[in-house]
């Protein structure tokens, strides 16, 4: 299975191509800038910046899944525009970009890592599959609008 991911960098990122690759999964991966974190037999795909919505599509030709743990966790600069509209650009458009292109390159499988944050900030109990999303903050507000987005490329079967 030939599998490009995003998010390479971040915590899980770099845990989970050590372990795709010990699997003996074909990796390929989407960075904004070369890095030297992984072994030469990992493929690399310079986009750039993310959030100019890059196209995937020259690489998408060749790939059965996508793992996309790529986002935007931290806004440092709120001066320029607002918080939600930074997390947006990442979380949510950069997100439903690359779905579109997967899906029109024919990717059978696509994988999202959204937020825990998406069910609200607290609870007394446990979090269920079926507790009504409630985010509060800018972050989990915009990985809750790229999960509604994604629903949009669901094909009944």
């Amino acid at each position: 299975m030939k599998i490009l991911l995003t998010g390479v960098t971040g915590f899980i990122g770099k845990a989970l191509v050590v372990e795709l690759l010990k699997q003996g999964f074909n990796i390929s991966i989407a960075v904004r800038q070369k890095t030297n974190l992984f072994p030469d037999k990992v493929k690399q795909f310079v986009v750039g910046d993310f959030g100019s919505n890059p196209d995937f599509s020259t690489r998408l030709a060749e790939i059965d899944c996508i793992i996309h743990l790529a986002g935007r966790a931290h806004v440092i600069d709120t001066a320029k525009a607002s918080a939600l509209d930074e997390f947006r650009k990442i979380n949510t458009e950069l997100t439903l970009n690359l779905a579109k292109q997967a899906v029109t390159a024919k990717v059978e499988r696509f994988i999202f890592l959204s937020s825990i944050g998406v069910n609200g900030n607290q609870n007394n109990q446990p979090f269920l599959e079926i507790d009504i999303p409630n985010p509060q903050e800018p972050y989990a507000i915009s990985k809750y609008e790229a999960e509604q987005g994604l629903l949009n490329f669901i094909t009944p079967q």
